[in-house]
């Protein structure tokens, strides 16, 4: 039994390395001079440590013609993904709760129209997608591509709930319409109390999907509106002059830290969320 525990943290451990021995690659790297990296070797550590490459990253790299570095663009992405987040939510949640409450043929048909989207390829719908913005003027805008980011997240949110939605007792729900609630007060009064947990995952992995989201940022945010993975993009994507990989690494970093953020904040209740229904109390 001991060799088999022994093996069993022999293994996650060696796992765990694999996983995290590049990210500490890149926090190396974005610690040293540029002169230290073109002379040494990639995995050796910083002789003289500094912080001037995460400063330039977040303050002074040029962009685009424009030396502003990624602070413009991370702010961009907060004020697409938080709305986003919210809406995709606020419409998965309503029409998930809609359809644990319609047990028959159609409500399947309506459930199985509604999955397809989760199937389908962003590319595939991108063409459509630009014609449905255009045409509602929002082409190009932040309020576009937080639009498009709530119809995109509606599918797996609506998903994710309504299978939770359906575990709760209908004998809560009868007694609150006995009371006189309605739909919206017994979605609020009596489902989300009891849904925090795996309302905490859908947030999770919608705030992770939408802040590393680079395809539909790129095509419908528009000039002055791109998200940080546009940017990111732009800077280690440079043709001419020098890479700074330096810079590089620590913008790469500061881009992770919001995601990173969401799982040490949020872990345990993403936790509770993951196993509900897995075990009886």
């Amino acid at each position: 039994m001991k060799t088999s525990a022994m093996l069993r943290h022999t293994l996650l451990t060696c796992a765990a390395l694999v996983f995290i021995f590049p990210v500490l690659v890149m926090i190396s790297t974005s610690l040293k001079p540029l002169a230290e990296i073109n002379e040494g070797s990639l995995f050796a550590l910083p002789r003289e440590p500094t912080l001037e490459p995460w400063l330039k990253a977040w303050g002074t790299a040029c962009l685009s013609g424009a030396c502003r570095g990624i602070s413009g663009s991370f702010a961009n992405s907060l004020a697409i993904v938080i709305p986003s987040v919210i809406g995709s939510l606020v419409v998965g949640g309503v029409t998930g709760f809609a359809m644990s409450l319609r047990l028959s043929r159609l409500a399947d048909w309506l459930l199985k129209a509604v999955l397809i989207g989760l199937f389908i390829p962003i590319q595939v719908t991108l063409f459509p997608l630009i014609i449905l913005i255009r045409e509602l003027g929002l082409f190009g805008t932040r309020t576009g591509i937080i639009l498009v980011h709530v119809l995109w997240g509606m599918p797996f949110v609506c998903l994710l709930l309504r299978n939770h939605f359906l575990t709760v007792p209908r004998s809560l729900i009868h007694a609150a319409r006995i009371d006189g609630a309605g739909f919206l007060d017994i979605l609020r009064h009596v489902i989300l109390p009891q849904s925090l947990p795996i309302c905490g995952v859908a947030l999770a992995l919608q705030f992770t999907f939408i802040w590393n989201e680079f395809l539909l940022g790129l095509t419908f945010a528009g000039p002055g509106n791109e998200p940080i993975t546009v940017a990111l993009s732009v800077l280690t994507g440079a043709q001419y002059g020098v890479q700074e990989y330096n810079v590089n690494m620590a913008a790469t970093l500061l881009a992770a830290l919001p995601t990173l953020a969401i799982y040490l904040l949020y872990g345990k209740i993403f936790l509770r969320g993951v196993t509900t229904g897995s075990t009886n109390d």
